[in-house]
């Protein structure tokens, strides 16, 4: 079994390298990974004109492999899949992302892009991401927030989950989003399947242009951050909020029947009657 590791916060994360270790009784691991911050890239793999990465030879503690790609997971995710690290994975593992990725923020999470380029690709991926106490925000808590992070605990949580997969590998590749509450791991009340909500726990609320001096006709963008709410229970974030690991298995992007296009559909047909 060779398992990629991988995030979108970087080569340097502190969860990176815990989950990287807690993945070791499963198999060979790889860690290859963004040299840099790419938090909200989704399954972003560049600009295509600028997909010329360098990769860097790095050192992860108890790993024996690891790089460092100047591009984002779903690029790093991508090339190991083309062989650029050697043989084929079998799984991607991905995170842990510091907060959670619940409601909206699973359409842009670098985390989970990681996961669902590996399905694209035939391999099943887990995204792995833990929740940031007193910041509740679309999927990222910034580095001073995350003093007492306790890593072991999704560390922990995912290391149980990789297990059983691993053992009885689905035989259809999945995307497991993985959510995981702040806490001791003993005082986690539990898991549920979740379904995606529609909102995270706390969303930007607004964003404002402002001047940038000296440079007419250019801004910067202002955003503020909106009040905490609270999310439906059933809800990949409300489960979370709840101290309880949420599990939400990731569907494909497929055709959808509508009923209600009739007036575009018809449009279309005046356009293009010869």
């Amino acid at each position: 079994m060779r398992i990629l590791l991988t995030n979108d916060d970087g080569i340097d994360s502190v969860g990176l390298h815990v989950l990287a270790r807690a993945m070791r009784r499963h198999g060979e691991v790889v860690v290859v990974a963004p040299d840099r911050e790419f938090s909200g890239a989704g399954a972003a793999l560049g600009a295509l004109h600028l997909i010329q990465p360098e990769v860097h030879r790095c050192t992860v503690e108890g790993i024996d492999e690891a790089w460092s790609v100047t591009g984002p997971p779903a690029l790093c995710v991508m090339f190991s899949r083309l062989g650029a690290f050697g043989a084929p994975f079998d799984l991607i593992v991905s995170g842990i992302n510091p907060g959670a990725n619940v409601g909206r923020s699973v359409y842009h999470s670098g985390t989970i892009g990681a996961a669902l380029t590996a399905r694209n690709g035939g391999i099943s991926g887990v995204a792995v991401s833990q929740a940031v106490t007193g910041f509740g925000v679309e999927g990222q808590g910034w580095d001073e927030m995350l003093i007492g992070q306790k890593w072991d605990t999704a560390a922990a949580v995912a290391d149980a989950f990789v297990g059983g997969l691993v053992a009885q590998m689905p035989a259809e590749p999945v995307v497991v989003n993985l959510n995981v509450p702040n806490v001791e791991i003993d005082q986690i009340k539990g898991w549920r399947h979740a379904r995606v909500g529609m909102e995270p726990p706390r969303k930007m609320s607004s964003a404002v242009l402002e001047p940038k001096q000296g440079h007419d006709g250019t801004f910067h963008v202002r955003m503020a951050w909106g009040d905490a709410v609270e999310l439906p229970a059933d809800t990949d974030g409300g489960i979370v909020e709840a101290d309880e690991v949420a599990i939400t298995y990731l569907s494909k992007i497929e055709r959808d029947h509508r009923t209600d296009m009739a007036l575009g559909e018809a449009a279309l047909d005046r356009a293009l009657r010869r």
